[in-house]
């Protein structure tokens, strides 16, 4: 991914993995696109209080499971973020009560101690 900027393919691939997550009985309370200095491309970053377990592998697992077979490209790089990270907290004490925040871009600031360089928003609830 375009570290400068996030391309129309990648919104909407990441636009069907939470459709796709929905679809099969997993909420999904925030959901977006994210650059930080962190990682050198771009992740989807996903919390759902229905993935928000004490051992994450399974949470990966699960969602893998549900994503199986569903697309035809690889998967986006998905970082699943507990419920209780400052980061998800944040956003949903912000934008929670936001009527739609989805196309809602973030980017140049800190959010919940994390540096968010571009973000596009799906979901914040």
């Amino acid at each position: 991914m375009d570290k400068a900027a996030l391309v129309g393919l990648d919104i909407e691939t990441g636009s069907r993995v939470i459709t796709t997550l929905e679809n099969s009985g997993i909420r999904v309370n925030v959901a977006l696109w994210m650059i930080t200095p962190e990682y050198e491309d771009g992740r989807l970053v996903i919390a759902s209080s229905m993935l928000d377990q004490n051992q994450p592998l399974r949470a990966y697992e699960k969602v893998a499971e549900k994503l199986q077979g569903k697309f035809v490209h690889s998967l986006p790089q998905i970082l699943i973020m507990r419920m209780r990270d400052p980061f998800v907290q944040t956003l949903r004490h912000i934008f929670g009560k936001t009527k739609s925040v989805e196309g809602m871009r973030l980017g140049g600031q800190t959010i919940g101690g994390r540096f968010v360089s571009d973000a596009y928003v799906y979901k914040i609830r």
